[in-house]
């Protein structure tokens, strides 16, 4: 792959890989862009082994896993009103923060594989290579973690 082709891919990715790790990361901006300007920055590196786009989500995956980032709680939205800074303008809004919240409760592992299965689209056997293990760990783990999320955002 080129440097041109990987720059589009991107382009074309980078919304969608910033989305994802949001997700992962329970809404925490911050972290998520560290973790996808880290994971941009190795797939650069790695630009050789470049694979499909899988390739890109699998780095940002272990990015995340690596950075043990997502333990914190997200602040409520009263906190984030009382804010000054511009930054917090956008989360002040978040309507997603109780979908965001019930993730947070989920084990990074079944979190991953709701985000990729259906945020991202992707297949049980591409889940199942972007995490490293296999087909029936993932679909046990969409099944677990379907269940956890009807029951956090019942209480909704």
């Amino acid at each position: 792959m080129t440097r041109e082709q990987f720059i589009g891919v991107i382009q074309t990715e980078q919304d969608s890989l910033r989305r994802f790790l949001l997700a992962l990361c329970c809404g925490n901006r911050d972290e998520a862009d560290d973790i996808a300007q880290d994971t941009l920055v190795k797939a650069y590196l790695s630009i050789s082994k470049y694979e499909g786009t899988a390739w890109l989500y699998r780095i940002a995956y272990n990015m995340f896993i690596d950075s043990n980032r997502c333990h914190r709680t997200i602040q409520p939205l009263n906190i984030l009103e009382k804010q000054e800074d511009a930054s917090f303008a956008a989360d002040r809004d978040f309507r997603y923060q109780p979908l965001y919240m019930a993730l947070e409760e989920l084990p990074p592992k079944e979190r991953t594989a709701i985000l990729l299965f259906y945020i991202k689209g992707y297949a049980i056997k591409e889940i199942a290579g972007i995490v490293d293990t296999t087909e029936d760990a993932v679909k046990k783990q969409l099944s677990r973690g379907r269940d956890k999320l009807k029951t956090l955002l019942k209480d909704e």
